[in-house]
């Protein structure tokens, strides 16, 4: 290109949505070396990925090149990118192109490593301030044209998405800080202890293998208890029989364990025998009317957790599929997101999308003429919306023969979550009886569906609703209810036998929703209790190449659909000191990366903390003992 001539750059995060922002561009087009021009002089561009890479230790000091403790930790005084050397053609093209156009448009992908991965390449060049604060932000979460032909009509000053990008800066800053610097103290205190290899350690992964180690050592030393349970069989005064369920008294402690358990049989037996053939008193009814909101459409996490348990994929799987999705065939919106809502933009698009759907997915054909789509969830919400939004179907008819099987179970998986949304709430009665006998309190839950709902959606292939897993027991409703103060008779006793189970294996789904929900997971109640608002641990879009990188490193191995820790990622983790392999530190950096994207924490207050923090695990560290054998 001619760089007297002046321009707009659009810049992609890859070549197919370049593309796709291209197709919407004046044509004819002319297709140049790693850019695309368009008739109106508009030029597209793209990365392949990230450019730019962190320099090596050895780069900041030829010292570096040999892993010696005396020098760690290892802080860069000014950090120096530089770039990949698989991608430097493209990325030689990239820095002329914006040095010579006359506007930016930054159209990384909507999410925290999109900002990031194109800002770093317009920082590395130094523009002048003038051109940097025009800079404009295009962010495209649907790669069919009308929806990239609107985000160009939408365009936003990138300004407003530097608080996104340093939070990305921060988050691969530290990762760079505490990977490369754990990672050589580790393996040279391995080393001297005997073992050969390297020793990998990760701000999010060593956690994340702590918590698969922790959970098989739990199972490895459970010893099973018996425990009981006494139901009483009542008879009401119009002959309808029921079972409720005995609720030991203070009295009972010393024989229960901490989960309330009854551990002695003999006291079980005694219950029995008291109550059997006595009299009871109703000591309270409640009959509560119910609703249940239909499940938010997905974000990516959730369904991954979806697909893992219903088609037994890893979350890899998953986001690849996903990918392909957004960018080959264009079915679904940007699969990268953390978000569960949807702008109320997207109500315009309802008939759209219930058509493409209707093409897409014949087997919803029913779930479509049954939805009624005036309804609105609490789904359509602005204020929830930030950079990108839930993943839903896009107004896209396609082939569905030129899907791969999994690829029509995600999409169908998608659009009924999206269907659900235009479904009544799941309506039911939850009734509980209290009943006193001879003393002692045994409780009868039960719930009865009013209205099926959005849950009608879900049907099990034998065409039941899931059930409810509150709790209840399955006594059914009386058809006449009994009253406070009634008398009931005791019929019958029921001492079921039980034993106390081990926690169950990690499993795809299962890990995910931990390190989602890993506020349950971690010790400090005051993190816990702010985790609880937070995403946990990873990124959406890092969680599935976390867990990928743990088996490609044999810290982890898959028995059926089980995790397991292996030996050496379980001497690993026994080795460390347990705030390297505890949530709670990493959990708590990810909630400061998260404030700093909301502006409410800075960027030097979360390096200083993390500086801090490695200067004392390398002390720690230095002289411990690391007991490893492959």
């Amino acid at each position: 290109m001619q760089s007297n001539q002046s321009y707009r750059l659009f810049i992609a995060e890859k070549p197919s949505l370049a593309r796709a922002i291209a197709d919407v561009l004046p044509k004819p087009h002319q297709k140049g070396n790693g850019f695309i021009k368009a008739s109106n002089g508009d030029v597209v561009s793209w990365c392949i990925g990230h450019l730019l890479e962190q320099a090596t230790p050895e780069i900041y000091d030829p010292r570096y090149k040999k892993w010696a403790i005396n020098d760690l930790p290892i802080v860069p005084e000014q950090w120096i990118l530089m770039p990949k050397d698989n991608t430097k053609k493209q990325f030689n093209i990239l820095v002329d192109l914006i040095k010579s156009a006359d506007q930016i448009v930054h159209a990384g992908d909507p999410d925290r490593e999109g900002q990031l991965l194109v800002d770093e390449v317009l920082n590395y060049c130094q523009l002048p301030p003038d051109k940097r604060k025009a800079i404009q932000r295009c962010l495209i979460s649907d790669l069919n044209a009308s929806a990239v032909e609107k985000s160009l009509q939408q365009l936003r000053s990138n300004q407003d998405f530097i608080p996104l990008s340093t939070s990305a800066l921060a988050r691969a800053r530290a990762d760079w800080l505490y990977g490369i610097n754990m990672s050589r103290l580790c393996t040279i205190v391995g080393q001297k202890n005997g073992y050969r290899g390297v020793l990998s350690i990760g701000r999010v992964q060593t956690p994340i293998l702590g918590l698969v180690v922790r959970r098989d050592l739990e199972i490895a030393q459970f010893v099973p208890k018996p425990f009981y349970e006494v139901f009483a069989v009542l008879q009401t005064k119009d002959n309808e029989t029921f079972k409720a369920k005995w609720q030991p008294s203070e009295a009972c402690s010393p024989y229960q364990d901490e989960e309330g358990r009854v551990l002695v049989k003999k006291l079980a037996e005694n219950v029995c025998q008291r109550i059997n053939n006595q009299s009871g008193t109703i000591d309270k009814v409640s009959n509560k009317k119910k609703e249940l909101a239909p499940p938010m459409p997905f974000n990516l996490s959730t369904l991954q957790i979806e697909m893992a348990k219903k088609n037994g994929l890893s979350a890899q799987e998953v986001l690849d599929i996903c990918q392909s999705l957004y960018e080959k065939h264009k079915l679904i919106t940007y699969p990268r997101s953390d978000c569960r809502f949807l702008p109320e933009e997207h109500l315009k698009q309802i008939t759209g999308v219930k058509s493409a759907i209707e093409n897409n997915c014949p087997e919803l054909q029913t779930a479509i003429g049954d939805a009624d789509f005036a309804l609105r969830s609490k789904a359509w919400n602005d204020k929830k919306v930030e950079a990108h939004h839930a993943i839903i179907p896009t107004l896209r008819k396609a082939r569905m023969e030129n899907l791969t099987d999994n690829e029509k179970a995600v999409y169908q998986v998608v659009a009924t979550q999206y269907l659900a949304q235009f479904y009544p709430t799941y309506k039911y009665a939850e009734l509980q009886i209290d009943v006193d006998i001879q003393g002692g309190k045994f409780v009868s839950k039960a719930n009865q569906m009013l209205d099926e709902g959005w849950k009608v959606l879900f049907r099990s292939k034998n065409n039941q609703v899931e059930a409810d897993t509150d709790g209840n027991e399955n006594n059914g409703l009386l058809t006449k209810l009994v009253k406070k103060g009634e008398t009931v008779q005791c019929i019958d006793t029921e001492l079921v036998s039980k034993e106390t189970q081990p926690p169950r294996p990690f499993t795809d789904a299962t890990l995910l929703s931990a390190m989602t929900g890993i506020a349950r997971f971690v010790k400090d109640p005051e993190i816990k209790k702010i985790l609880r608002e937070t995403d946990g641990l990873g990124t959406e879009a890092t969680r599935a190449g976390i867990i990928e990188l743990l088996f490609k490193r044999q810290f982890l191995t898959r028995q059926g659909k089980a995790i397991r820790a292996t030996d050496v990622g379980k001497n690993l983790i026994l080795s460390l000191p347990d705030i390297m392999s505890m949530p709670d530190m990493t959990a708590h950096w990810e909630l400061q990366l998260d404030e700093i994207s909301k502006k409410a924490f800075s960027y030097q207050q979360f390096m200083h903390q993390l500086n801090s923090s490695l200067l004392d695990l390398v002390n720690q560290l230095k002289n411990a003992r690391l007991n490893i054998r492959a």
